[in-house]
């Protein structure tokens, strides 16, 4: 068997065992015998061909991480060869043995979920996991934290990063498990359109069209690999720096909840951050599920006053605002509240406004002791 080695500028060096079809005025390739690769540096190895979203992202991952970093990517099926090269195989070699730092799930006695393989956090994961799934099961935690300290310079504390690794599962991990292992979107009849815009399919565009010639496969899958990276790297960013930071706003109005009404019903929010989902995993954290009815915040222009939905994209809500209120505005709302300062309230009741935030907490406690309609 041959073995070819190429020097990518920006990922360091790739090894592979495809046939590849070069223009000469665009590469020179050096037919060299397998190198003797230093043991400072690491080998990262996957299937070569056609490439998937699965094993492209796991590599990604597993570069994120100090020990993999400067590693060289192998591409191949040989089995001989990955392993007598390889530190790490994912998504070929039939095998998955963590010990061994084998992660393949295509072998038929795979079975394993993101919940098999992490119990602690509970039965809600039950997609089988494709190669990405599987990296990110083992060592998400540290790739978080790892691009975080790149990124930002900071480390989540350990309640946080386990609040990540779940909400990045949810949010990219679960859809590439669910895409490479075609997992429907819904039971039962087929779906009335196709999304062909996911970064899988994105990452699939990547692979040579049966059309083109002299393309070379291993650059494409580096290319791949950073298009991917760069959206992995944008979730972990916004769910770490924004999306807990938010949930720890909401979480401080539930607990504040009682000093501004005895019911703990109303709810204010200091600073204005996307609330819904999170105050319905708050509500069940704190045992306080369907206490909540209204939230008030600022949101920028004025103070809001919103009905807390019976779920977090429903436009039913748990009290809204009172039906003789409804469709006015300015004085004529404000004279029959008996509340000065009163800027609308919408023709549903879901939300209202007012000029400042004491005119908007009169509105809301008078909403709350307002008799049921």
């Amino acid at each position: 068997m041959r073995l070819l080695i190429r020097i990518l500028p920006r990922f360091g060096a790739i090894l592979t065992t495809e046939p590849i079809k070069l223009s000469s005025h665009r590469f020179k390739m050096t037919e060299v015998t397998p190198p003797k690769r230093a043991l400072s540096t690491p080998v990262i190895g996957t299937h070569n061909g056609t490439f998937h979203c699965d094993e492209v992202v796991a590599c990604f991952m597993l570069k994120q991480l100090p020990e993999y970093e400067n590693a060289e990517i192998l591409r191949s099926r040989d089995d001989k060869l990955l392993r007598e090269k390889c530190d790490i195989i994912v998504d070929v070699g039939s095998e998955f043995d963590p010990e061994k730092k084998l992660f393949d799930h295509h072998q038929k006695s795979f079975q394993d979920t993101l919940s098999s393989i992490r119990p602690e956090l509970g039965k809600e994961f039950d997609i089988r996991l494709s190669s990405a799934g599987l990296v990110y099961a083992h060592y998400g935690e540290e790739v978080i934290q790892s691009i975080l300290k790149k990124q930002r310079g900071i480390e989540l504390s350990a309640e946080n990063l386990k609040l990540a690794f779940v909400q990045i599962y949810r949010n990219f991990i679960s859809e590439l498990d669910a895409i490479d292992n075609g997992v429907p979107l819904f039971d039962g009849a087929e779906p009335r359109y196709k999304i062909s815009t996911h970064l899988s399919a994105r990452v699939g565009r990547l692979n040579p069209s049966w059309h083109e010639t002299n393309v070379d496969i291993d650059k494409r899958f580096y290319q791949a690999m950073e298009m991917a990276g760069n959206e992995f790297v944008g979730n972990v960013l916004e769910v770490a720096c924004s999306w807990i930071q938010a949930r720890d706003h909401v979480r401080s109005a539930l607990l504040e909840a009682k000093s501004v009404h005895p019911t703990g019903e109303i709810l204010i929010l200091q600073t204005f951050v996307p609330w819904k989902a999170h105050l319905a995993d708050l509500e069940k954290e704190y045992n306080v599920e369907g206490v909540p009815k209204l939230v008030l915040f600022n949101d920028g222009t004025s103070w809001r006053v919103a009905g807390v939905p019976l779920s977090a994209g429903s436009f039913l809500g748990r009290k809204f605002l009172p039906t003789v209120w409804r469709g006015l505005r300015d004085d004529e709302l404000s004279t029959l509240a008996e509340i000065e300062g009163l800027i609308f309230v919408h023709h549903s009741g879901f939300i209202g406004g007012a000029k400042t935030k004491e005119a908007a907490l009169a509105m809301a406690k008078k909403s709350i002791e307002w008799p049921e309609e």
